[in-house]
């Protein structure tokens, strides 16, 4: 398979995910932050939860509409641009996928109908009930996906029927119940709930400075930084628990984040700061903080974590292991009935079957991994190497910004617990220009999830370039060029909407002493 095919491949995919996921992340949080407002409407009956409820809900929406449209688009590229690793593995990856769609999604859309037009059709506590549904079908649709794909991360629950040449399900609870998946579900959640805590509290912080519709602001703000804190304490504590499974099932996706090419002496320091260089196999003007990765990758202070260089001549040794499951696999082939294959040789791939996908690596230096020689198996064993520098880099934006979250939010926080919230206006400056900083450290983890597993499409199973579609580079040039100029068209839509929205502001119907004390609010501070 031409390598440029692949590589295209993998553009698209990345292109129309990452457009995607700029809207899944609010979405989650919003619908959360929209039911716990009209909790609170429905237990006190003040109007202005009401009012913040519709509002914040209107951006919801609109967000919501653009992550549907850019989400159908890329389960149509498993079977379009990846069908081979549809075939392989659709026994598996598809019902995740089918469960997502008919359970989760359509309990989503439903009810999102309901949350918008049924205020005046339905009871307080029945609306309250189709908005928590709203909540927990979007909650429900990341943890489908992030089964899927965390199944991708960890194979766990299948087995490869020679007979096939398919992966098939033979423990379905155990591919539910995955470590990986349900680690990447919390985390990637929490995620999410802090992305739309920090557009809460940057756009309330935004009325506060211009004065305007200032006991919603102060009320949302009081939601988000409550909410906003727990949510990235989440995110640290769960991604600390993504950082221990890798290690257990990833170990050069952790090596290569931490950028670590020699095995260290146990407990292992975590790289603050560094420069990797990948051709020379070492880290520049490195910062070490003592003892940190060994409890984070292990749990304990007398487990080494293994380094690329190490993993690298582990991987050689997979390939050789590979090799002889793959030449098994073609005597199996070979005899038209399962009955009449010898049983050494059955005994034989089973021994080694494990590390047949290792042997697929071979595939791109040779047609026949039976006849690769030394060399090309020591280049494949390099090929394990995920980018280094992006994967180190991604991370440290990463963990940097959810740092800065907890800080922004604790802030808040203590600030609402003291009614001064606005009593600092560079405060309230620093949380409209915080933003967009959540999106950037949502993608940071998806390069880190994503572009750390390679070059394996499913880890240690199939290698992605023998997973896409025969198409043309013609072809996907033309369909990346169209993706990315309409997802871009719609990205625009989606701001212009979202501005639009904000501008406007909720419709008050507040109490008349809410509305008073507003203007009390806007004259006091237009004297200052």
């Amino acid at each position: 398979m031409d390598l440029d095919i692949v590589d295209l491949s993998r553009l698209q995919f990345a292109i129309t995910a990452l457009y995607h996921f700029l809207f899944v992340p609010l979405t989650i949080g919003l619908a959360v932050i929209v039911a716990i407002m009209e909790t609170v409407y429905v237990m006190t009956g003040r109007t202005i939860w009401r009012d913040m409820t519709k509002f914040w809900g209107v951006l919801f929406g609109i967000n919501f509409a653009m992550g549907v449209a850019t989400g159908v688009v890329m389960e149509f590229q498993f079977g379009m641009n990846w069908s081979y690793y549809s075939h392989y593995v659709g026994d598996i990856f598809g019902a995740p996928l089918a469960i997502e769609g008919l359970m989760a999604f359509f309990l989503e859309a439903t009810f999102v109908g309901l949350f918008f037009f049924g205020w005046d059709r339905m009871t307080k506590v029945q609306h309250l009930i189709a908005t928590w549904l709203v909540a927990i079908g979007s909650n429900f649709s990341a943890l489908w996906i992030l089964i899927a794909n965390g199944w991708m991360q960890n194979p766990v629950g299948a087995v490869f029927n020679p007979q096939t040449m398919r992966m098939e399900v033979n423990d379905f609870f155990a591919v539910l119940t995955n470590p990986v998946a349900q680690a990447k579900f919390v985390h990637t959640v929490s995620a999410g709930y802090t992305v739309a805590a920090i557009f809460v509290l940057g756009v309330s912080a935004w009325y506060l400075l211009k004065g305007r519709h200032t006991a919603l602001a102060k009320r949302s703000m009081t939601v988000a930084a409550s909410f906003g804190l727990a949510a990235s304490l989440s995110v640290v504590v769960l991604g600390d628990e993504s950082g221990y499974l890798s290690s257990e099932h990833q170990k050069m996706k952790l090596a290569a984040i931490e950028a670590m090419w020699e095995t260290e002496p146990a407990p292992a320091s975590f790289t603050a700061f560094g420069f990797p260089d990948t051709a020379a196999r070492e880290t520049h003007f490195a910062v070490h903080i003592p003892w940190a990765m060994g409890l984070i990758g292990t749990r304990s202070l007398d487990t080494e974590i293994p380094g690329i260089n190490d993993l690298v001549a582990r991987a050689e040794e997979r390939i050789e292991s590979g090799i002889k499951a793959y030449d098994a696999l073609q005597t199996i082939r070979s005899f038209k009935k399962p009955s009449d294959v010898p049983p050494e040789v059955v005994t034989t791939f089973e021994d080694h079957g494990a590390n047949m996908g290792y042997a697929l690596l071979l595939m791109r230096y040779t047609d026949d991994p039976r006849k690769a020689t030394r060399l090309e198996i020591q280049k494949a064993a390099a090929d394990t190497i995920p980018p280094v520098g992006p994967l180190f880099w991604s991370f440290r934006v990463m963990v940097g910004l959810g740092m800065f979250f907890i800080v922004l939010t604790a802030t808040f926080f203590v600030l609402s617990a003291r009614r001064k919230l606005d009593a600092y206006p560079w405060l309230l400056r620093v949380a409209v220009f915080a933003i967009p900083l959540p999106w950037i450290a949502a993608e940071c983890g998806w390069i880190v999830a994503e572009v750390g597993r390679q070059p394996w499409i499913i880890e240690g199973v199939l290698p992605t370039a023998m997973a896409v579609s025969n198409l043309g580079a013609g072809t996907l040039l033309l369909t990346i060029a169209l993706f990315v100029a309409i997802y871009t068209v719609m990205f625009i839509i989606e701001m212009v909407l979202m501005r639009k929205a904000i501008l406007k502001g909720p419709h008050e119907e507040s109490e008349p002493h809410l509305q008073a004390y507003t203007k009390k609010f806007v004259d006091v501070y237009s004297a200052k």
